[in-house]
């Protein structure tokens, strides 16, 4: 009886193990992703006013729940009925964010041309700051959707060939890390300015040590939203190209003397821009039409 009992826990043990390392490994694969999520997530959560950051921001984090807790059951379902369609539309997200990561670059070589509009300064009613917030809220969780198909498939995609247990515990795993870690640092990285001005307010010395750190805080906070949207736009293009050189045999085997890393960023850079252009040559069309 004894002796059953420590066999049952050496193989729930083995088992933990087993989903260690298994999430380790989803977790890099979807580092990525999340990196682009956080930056996101950053710029959609700035723009407030100071008391409205976070009940705004928990606001996208509920939502982003929401989407994981119906993203993931369909995803297992299509794991378990059909694992093919796992890996279609992880080539298919791949495109996604090939193409995203390569729109983000050409954008910054050849920028849009917008019209100029006037801004005047007025008052903004109650009801007309929260139907900003909502539609502002509204379209982040909508984003947060995309970008959580791609998080939960692009995990899923590292363990499918496990049991579906282990399918479910690990994906679990990391759509929890996601939302709560992503959410977590989003929240610190838009209080940082205001962090910095309770320091600067804590003395009168332009020389002392809260100022200067309160100082260092509110300049940091627009250059930090900044790097991490760069940030997510190389680990964009990194991701597509290893779902590509993972997924895609001819490309698995193509120019073998490259190191990995550089491969998958070339042929991210070259698929995307080849859907970019076909993009831009699709909306041409329609138009002039």
């Amino acid at each position: 009886m004894a002796s059953g009992f420590f066999a049952l826990l050496d193989d729930i043990a083995a088992i933990m193990d087993d989903v260690a390392v298994m999430s380790k490994v989803a977790a890099k694969k979807t580092a990525g992703i999340l990196g682009d999520d956080l930056a996101v997530n950053a710029e959609k959560a700035s723009g407030f006013i100071s008391s409205r950051e976070l009940p705004v921001l928990w606001a996208i984090a509920k939502g982003s729940f929401i989407n994981k807790v119906i993203i993931l059951p369909v995803a297992f379902l299509l794991s378990a009925l059909y694992p093919l369609a796992i890996i279609i539309i992880l080539v298919l997200g791949g495109l996604f964010l090939a193409y995203e990561g390569a729109e983000k670059i050409y954008e910054y070589f050849f920028p849009h041309k917008h019209t100029k509009t006037e801004i005047t300064l007025q008052e903004f009613s109650e009801a007309e700051i929260l139907a900003f917030e909502k539609d502002k809220i509204k379209s982040a969780i909508v984003t947060d959707f995309i970008l959580s198909v791609e998080i939960v498939i692009i995990a899923l995609g590292t363990v499918i060939k496990e049991s579906l247990t282990s399918q479910i515990i690990v994906v679990s795993i990391i759509a929890i890390i996601a939302t709560v870690g992503v959410y977590g640092i989003v929240a610190l990285i838009v209080r940082m300015d205001e962090l910095g001005y309770k320091l600067i307010g804590l003395s009168s010395n332009d020389n002392s040590f809260s100022k200067t750190v309160g100082n260092i805080l509110v300049k940091a906070l627009p250059k930090v939203i900044k790097s991490l949207s760069v940030i997510g736009t190389i680990a964009l293009i990194l991701v597509a190209g290893g779902i590509f050189v993972h997924n895609i045999n001819f490309l698995h085997h193509i120019l073998p003397q490259l190191p990995s890393i550089l491969k998958e960023f070339c042929i991210g850079l070259i698929i995307g821009l080849l859907v970019l252009g076909i993009v831009n040559i699709f909306k041409k069309g329609i138009k002039k039409k």
